[in-house]
């Protein structure tokens, strides 16, 4: 006899969730979103000479952050 697992109603409130699709969510996007627009404006020589030192600093950021999605797994079975 098979069982199929039941899956809990109450999932786990990570920051993401609580975010995303809420009011406190639009706020802080749009929030960022108008940051940026300033920032871009009035430092725009700034961002243009700090941009290639970002690029670098994404592709380490990138590989710590989103390596858990290629399936690594350290001895846990599902």
């Amino acid at each position: 006899m098979t069982t199929t697992p039941t899956v809990s109603s109450s999932a786990a409130k990570t920051s993401r969730t609580l975010l995303v699709g809420t009011p406190l969510g639009w706020v802080v996007t749009l929030a960022l979103a108008a940051l940026g627009v300033y920032l871009f404006a009035t430092h725009t020589g700034h961002i243009l000479a700090a941009l290639p030192y970002l690029l670098l600093l994404a592709c380490p950021l990138m590989h710590l952050f989103m390596h858990a999605g290629h399936g690594h797994r350290h001895g846990r079975r599902e």
